[in-house]
């Protein structure tokens, strides 16, 4: 009997350090989860921080380069959700469709600023012409404009490809009914350049208008 009560004695302690064996081994997996999650967690937080000073980065050289534009060239920008518009001191002489020399500066550094920025957008080079002429020469005109200025962007590293462009006319005057050598004639032989792409417009205002700090 006793050696019965001896055994008995045995096997349920040998059950109570199996238990407390079973729950060491679970307290340990738990702390490893828990530690795994919590490096992971950091991890995450440190690369997301890093994210987001590389996004500010990005926004400031951005806001920096389209106030450069806006400074020394003059050009006028606009955006939307998906677009963004930009209209530059780009003009033409009567009746010719050539990129004049003193106009390759503005055109390089807005070649510049969309191969850094919106690399892989779609660009539309829109043309325009003074109302002198008709309306269906006007029309080719522009178009050989928006062609001309496509080249010299391409040449300074544009995706040929996603450069496309369109002759608009005598559509949208600057100056309403001047053409020829009338005052402001200038301002209606021109180009402007449509940025679209998913994003670009809200970057650009992102850009423009949020506060860095």
């Amino acid at each position: 009997m006793r050696s019965f009560q001896v055994l008995v004695l045995g096997l349920a302690g040998a059950a109570s350090l199996s238990a407390c064996a079973t729950k060491g081994y679970v307290n340990r997996r738990v702390d490893t989860v828990v530690a795994t999650e919590r490096v992971a967690r950091e991890s995450a937080d440190s690369a997301q921080v890093r994210d987001i000073a590389a996004l500010r980065t990005d926004l400031t050289a951005l806001r920096n380069d389209l106030q450069t534009l806006r400074n020394e060239f003059g050009a006028r920008i606009t955006a939307m959700e998906d677009q963004v518009k930009f209209t530059m001191p780009v003009h033409f002489a009567f009746d010719d469709a050539s990129v004049r020399q003193e106009d390759q500066a503005a055109l390089q550094r807005f070649a510049q600023v969309a191969n850094k920025y919106y690399n892989g957008a779609a660009i539309t080079v829109e043309g325009f012409a003074d109302p002198a002429g008709s309306a269906r020469y006007n029309a080719a005109l522009s178009k050989r404009r928006a062609d001309s200025v496509k080249d010299f962007l391409v040449a300074q590293g544009l995706n040929d490809g996603l450069v496309k462009t369109v002759g608009l006319g005598e559509s949208r005057q600057v100056r309403p009914g001047a053409a020829g050598n009338d005052a402001g004639a200038e301002l209606n032989r021109r180009v402007v350049f449509v940025i679209e792409s998913p994003g670009v417009g809200a970057a650009t205002t992102a850009a423009t208008t949020a506060s860095m700090q």
